[in-house]
């Protein structure tokens, strides 16, 4: 599980069936330096998917691969990285 900034959100012209209506947001994973200043410490974009209404700015915790696909279960969607909570607080000990 990563730590992420969401930056902005993806709209898709065609999809596969079983994502339709679904929403995809643009987040930035944060490292211990990205968490204390957002303006360093930022790894590269990647596309998550969203069902929990973060915005932009948002601070959120995502997890990728199978675990992204684990809250679908049974059903097969075909996601890589699913947004798992907003983060309210982050406490960093020095």
């Amino acid at each position: 599980m990563r730590i992420c900034e969401v930056i902005g959100k993806v709209t898709l012209s065609r999809c596969h069936p079983s994502l339709r209506g679904m929403t995809w947001r643009i987040v930035v994973p944060l490292d211990r330096d990205g968490l204390r200043d957002h303006s360093q410490g930022r790894g590269e974009p990647f596309i998550t998917f969203d069902e929990l209404g973060s915005g932009d700015g948002s601070i959120v915790a995502i997890s990728e691969g199978g675990e992204a696909v684990a809250p679908f279960y049974p059903e097969e969607k075909p996601i890589d990285a699913y947004c798992a909570a907003l983060l309210d607080t982050i406490e960093l000990q020095a």
